[in-house]
This record gives structure tokens, sequence and C-alpha cells, in this order.
């Protein structure tokens, strides 16, 4: 093996661990899966829709679980397609705020409460103002964050005394995982095989 394969080999051996540890990480909470399959399960059986918000990177992992609930027969939506209707009674954001607080986050989780809607705010700061002000229930991913990042710098701590992965990039791996995670665990709850959710799966590609 070259040189700069076993690097490569363990700098992907060093970030899958990381990862790994972030689901094994002491949480006062109850595990993040299990709270993001509860709410959409109960989405599903009352008939609502489910809306999903991030920003950055925290963004399209949102819109890569909304294409999996889109699979698994959920009225799963974007916020801000055009083709996202209005959010009501019944409904459910699920929204996510690594750092504890965006400012565009905490905007559309207040206007999805006001329409009646139920919000889930996934961060890794689950004690802060902003999820007891805005959210219904929190689902706890215990990563770094940029957040972290920036409070380790002000404190003169190198990044990767942390983690290898830099900024919010722990964060975002974990919330890929985690969604693995709730799909693989709604399918069985909801009673869909990979074939139901292959047929939903759009041609047009």
């Amino acid at each position: 093996m070259s040189d700069a394969a076993a690097s490569a080999q363990a700098d992907a051996a060093a970030i899958c661990a990381q990862i790994a540890a972030v689901f094994s990480a002491p949480s006062a909470h109850l595990p993040a899966h299990s709270v993001l399959v509860a709410e959409l399960a109960a989405a599903a059986a009352r008939g609502g829709r489910v809306f999903v918000h991030g920003v950055g990177r925290e963004g399209l992992m949102m819109r890569a679980l909304c294409m999996r609930l889109a699979h698994l027969g959920l009225a799963a939506h974007c916020v801000g397609d055009v083709t996202a209707p209005p959010a009501g009674a019944g409904d459910l954001l699920v929204a996510s705020a690594g750092p504890g607080a965006f400012s565009t986050v905490d905007a559309i989780c207040g206007v999805a409460r006001g329409a009646g809607a139920r919000v889930l705010l996934l961060t890794a700061r689950p004690d802060g103002e902003f999820p007891r002000r805005q959210a219904d229930v929190v689902a706890h991913l215990p990563a770094q964050t940029m957040a972290d990042e920036e409070e380790a710098a002000a404190e003169g701590e190198a990044a990767s005394a942390r983690a290898k992965l830099p900024m919010g990039s722990l964060y975002e791996g974990a919330m890929f995982v985690l969604f693995e995670m709730v799909v693989l665990e709604l399918a069985r709850v909801l009673g869909q095989s990979p074939a139901q959710m292959r047929a939903r799966h759009t041609n047009l590609e």
C-alpha cells in the first residue's frame, strides 16, 4: 500500500470513528433517532405533512432526509421549495440548528408554530434559549459544531485537539448517519419495504 493510500485509509478510519463516537456520547436527553422516529411516525399517523429546514451543509442533510421521507410515503417538503404548501395544524417541522440557533431557523420555527404546526429541533446544544422558546420537542445530537471550534480557538486550543473534521463537519456527518438510522427504523414502523420505497423514486433522472 502506498503512503498516500495508507494516509487516506487512516483519515477515513479516524473520521468514521469520530462520527460513531457521537452516538455513544453521554446525554441527558433521549436518543435523537428515537425522538425523530416517534415524531415522524406520529405525523404520518395523523396524516400531517412534514417540512424540513436547515441552513448551509445542515440544510443539505435535511434535504437528503426529506427525499427518504418521500420514499417512505410521507408528504414531505423542504422549506423554501416553490412547491412547498403552507404548514398548519397537524403538520411537523423538523429543523436543524447545530450550534443552538440561527436567525433564519428561528424565524421559520416561529412561523410554523404560529400556524399551528409542531416543531422538532435537532441541535448539538439542546439547553439554550432558542430550543426552549421555539421547539415543541428537541432531538440532541452531541457532535462538534462550528460554534465549538470558535470557542476552542478563542481559548487558544487547537481545533485538531477536539476533532479531525473542521468546523461543523462532524455534526453534519453525524446527521447523515442519524437520518439513515431513522429511515431504517421508520420503514419498519410504517411497514415499508425497500421495493415500495424504490417505487416512489423519481424516473426523471
